[in-house]
């Protein structure tokens, strides 16, 4: 496997100086994020991400991510020349030596917390999601924004398009991804690039938003909506993990050669639809990460891992969920159990590379 860290870019305060200082992390996670959502990542444009991140000792291992326009999970408008214009964008990447790609179908919104800072009882602070508070939000009073979210919708579009899901359910939304991955996956196949669904954030709807990729069953289900090694999954441990009935471990082993990035973080739930996000470590949270990095390492595992979200600790302030010094921690305490996995004689399973 590889460690990667996520970086966003130039305006990020965490850079790749402080980042390739991380011991153990090799390859960046970014994206190109000046490009309207729809339009064609241009080639000279990724070559020159990759030249700075390359100048700094560090790889660009993979894209997160190349949004999918909601005119494409509506079915509606142009989404022909916009599922067109993400395949040459894939080919684009895939002639900068990008071989993995991840994204999300979800609806409008990615992911959604109700506190960016809430302070936990050690002084740290963390990102938390309570229910009552997510549901009494409006999106359309224009006050509510969070990191990841298009800020780039007017109020009356933004109406305009949480209208228009009104008449969607889960169901066209379904139909919709399978048109988009019928075209999208053959130029994939093509290219030798992994496409990596990253699951909805957390796996239930809100704002009266349809949401599909939630669990084991809908994971078994979009894998077999384009059967192809190319058609993968992000399996994020944090987005699912929040659902009780969600097993991550089994998860990784049910899933294993189809998973082509992992996100891997611990989460504490608090009640019916409520979670902290915590440390990483498996007794701070409600999951076991031990386990979850032990069945990746059992399962042969050689794709590419990054520490999600972390907290804000030892005073740092920056992006929400994405600081340095936890993030680090993170990377830090995965790689001592992969090593400690290798060291103790663990079997893996010999899997087929692509």
């Amino acid at each position: 496997m590889e460690m990667t860290f996520l970086w966003y870019g130039e305006s990020d305060p965490v850079t790749l100086d402080k980042i390739r200082q991380i011991p153990g992390v090799t390859g960046i996670v970014s994206a190109i994020y000046d490009i309207p959502v729809g339009e064609v990542w241009p080639l000279d444009k990724i070559l020159d991400l990759k030249k700075r991140i390359e100048a700094k000792g560090l790889s660009l291992s993979v894209i997160e991510s190349v949004p999918v326009h909601e005119d494409i999970k509506t079915g509606d408008g142009d989404r022909d020349r916009y599922i067109e214009n993400y395949c040459e964008t894939l080919r684009n990447l895939a002639k900068a030596g990008i071989d993995c790609v991840c994204y999300n179908f979800m609806p409008v919104f990615d992911w959604t917390r109700s506190e960016l800072a809430h302070e936990l009882p050690d002084g740290s602070n963390a990102l938390i999601y309570i229910d009552e508070t997510v549901k009494n939000m409006n999106p359309l009073t224009g006050d509510l924004s969070l990191p990841g979210w298009d800020a780039s919708y007017t109020k009356a579009g933004m109406k305009a398009l949480l209208e228009k899901y009104q008449t969607i359910s889960e169901e066209d939304l379904w139909n919709n991804l399978k048109y988009f991955l019928d075209r999208v996956i053959k130029v994939a196949e093509e290219v030798q690039v992994k496409m990596a669904i990253h699951p909805d954030d957390p796996p239930w709807g809100i704002f009266g938003l349809p949401r599909i990729i939630t669990n084991k069953q809908n994971l078994e289900r979009f894998l077999k909506l384009y059967d192809s090694p190319y058609n993968g999954l992000t399996l994020c441990s944090g987005s699912l993990g929040v659902s009780p009935d969600n097993d991550i471990v089994d998860f990784v082993k049910s899933f294993a050669d189809r998973i082509h990035f992992a996100h891997i973080r611990n989460i504490k739930i608090t009640g019916d639809h409520c979670f902290e996000e915590t440390a990483h470590r498996s007794d701070y949270g409600s999951l076991d990460v031990g386990e979850i990095v032990k069945a990746y390492y059992q399962s042969g595992f050689d794709g590419y891992i990054r520490p999600d979200h972390g907290r804000m600790i030892w005073g740092e302030t920056g992006r929400p969920g994405y600081g340095l010094y936890d993030r680090a921690l993170g990377a830090v305490y995965i790689n001592g159990l992969w090593e400690g996995f290798a060291k103790a004689g663990l079997s893996r399973k010999d899997m087929k590379k692509i």
